[in-house]
């Protein structure tokens, strides 16, 4: 019976992938296997020593010890993609928000009052102040070619923008999802350049802190719009507000409000809704559960952050999962060892990453 610790509220959906028979799941449970969360803040957070898979329903994990985790021998798994599509719809919105002014028309609207004559009038004197424009002919860039990048420059292409990408890291397989027609980008600085959106689907960590800064908002083209629904710090917030304040930028859409950005008349912020939507956080749900079950029952690991990928089908016998540190002759002493323990080795699969090995072994 494994024992799994939810540290937030995780969709049924993917409770659901972890039958009773053999998992106990509740948000208090000692000595648990594996840990479950989603926004949960992990860092100040004593580790049970039973614990052995932590798993995160989204893609970000900020709120998790990664390094720790990878000294304590503990796989971090998270769910990237699971969320794309809600962040992709969200980025869309924002653009569209941003084009038509619709926060500070809806604003406008609001705030009329009197008898409905007298509104309607107000109405047709007022429209004029929110002219936008559309979308179609102007070019988006985006910064981070992963799931959700991906699906962002191809929505922008079917809406019949220009789109312009950057990520130095791209997979073979973002690549062949990637519409033929976006044109790469040579640096950050030449998609700035060129933009008139700019989106950025990136991890926060010190390459990608204020990415956009007062440096790069020079480069921009004036009346261009940032939209940002990956990290806050990505953008260099003061910079930001300077460069719509001094009519450089059009307008900042973004998922993390501050006093500085939320009552800006030419910024729109959201209460980080990128990847709320029911499906997302099913999918996120599931996806993680799967993982996490997976690498419980036979040492499988698949999307974690910080171990090897390694899959080894059921060959019969018993199963040993062994992760060590990646040095020399690991693998000879494993092998050693079970030979002097009379055990006779049906299959075998080794793999590492960086500082971490993991060894899979069926044994009859």
């Amino acid at each position: 019976m494994h024992k799994i610790l939810t540290l937030n509220n995780i969709s049924i959906a993917g409770l659901d992938r972890l039958p009773r028979e053999n998992f106990e799941v509740a948000s208090e449970i000692s000595h648990p296997d594996a840990i479950l969360l989603r926004s949960y803040k992990m860092h100040d957070m004593e580790i049970p020593k039973t614990v052995k898979a932590i798993g995160r329903a989204g893609a970000g994990v900020n709120n998790i010890p990664v390094a720790k985790m990878t000294e304590l021998g503990i796989p971090v798994f998270n769910a990237p993609g699971a969320n794309s599509n809600a962040v992709k719809e969200l980025v869309l919105a924002g653009m569209l928000m941003a084009a038509r002014n619709i926060g500070q028309a809806w604003s406008f609207a609001r705030g009329l009052e009197g008898e409905d004559a007298a509104i309607n009038k107000d109405v047709e004197a007022g429209k004029k102040n929110y002219v936008g424009f559309e979308l179609p002919g102007r070019t988006l860039g985006v910064i981070g070619l992963g799931a959700i990048g991906v699906r962002v420059a191809n929505a922008a292409r079917a809406l019949g923008m220009n789109v312009i990408g950057y990520d130095p890291t791209i997979t073979v397989k973002a690549a062949w999802q990637l519409s033929a027609d976006v044109e790469q980008a040579l640096s950050v600085d030449d998609l700035v350049a060129k933009s008139d959106f700019i989106t950025f689907h990136v991890p926060l960590i010190d390459a990608t802190r204020h990415m956009i800064n007062a440096e790069r908002l020079r480069l921009m083209k004036k009346n261009s719009v940032i939209l940002n629904f990956a990290r806050s710090g990505i953008i260099d917030d003061e910079a930001v507000v300077k460069a719509l304040d001094g009519g450089q930028l059009y307008a900042y859409i973004c998922d993390f409000p501050s006093n500085l950005l939320k009552d800006h008349p030419r910024v729109i912020t959201l209460p980080h809704l990128g990847a709320s939507t029911r499906e997302a956080e099913e999918n996120c749900a599931i996806m993680v559960a799967d993982q996490v079950r997976d690498y419980l029952d036979d040492g499988n690991v698949l999307n974690s952050v910080n171990f090897p990928e390694i899959n080894l089908p059921r060959n019969g016998g018993y199963r040993i999962a062994v992760v060590n540190s990646n040095v020399p002759n690991m693998l000879g002493q494993v092998s050693t060892d079970l030979a002097e323990g009379g055990l006779n080795i049906i299959d075998m699969l080794n793999k590492s990453r960086e500082q971490i090995a993991v060894t899979l072994i069926d044994v009859d």
